[in-house]
């Protein structure tokens, strides 16, 4: 009997929840993408190396 207090109350936070724009500091977002993109993929270095052996184990 209760069911429609507490799906009143799931529709309204759901919907406060999809129309909730927090406000965005766009600069300090592109200082951050900037200095992501400015360093080096530390992981690079270990995918070279192991994309090459699965490669040579295909071949097989």
């Amino acid at each position: 009997m209760g069911r429609g207090r507490q799906k009143a109350k799931h529709t309204k936070v759901a919907r406060e929840l999809k129309y909730f724009s927090p406000d965005t500091n766009l600069s300090a977002l592109e200082r951050e993408l900037a200095s992501k993109q400015a360093s080096e993929d530390p992981w690079a270095e270990y995918a070279d190396k192991y994309n090459d052996d699965e490669l040579e184990d295909d071949d097989e």
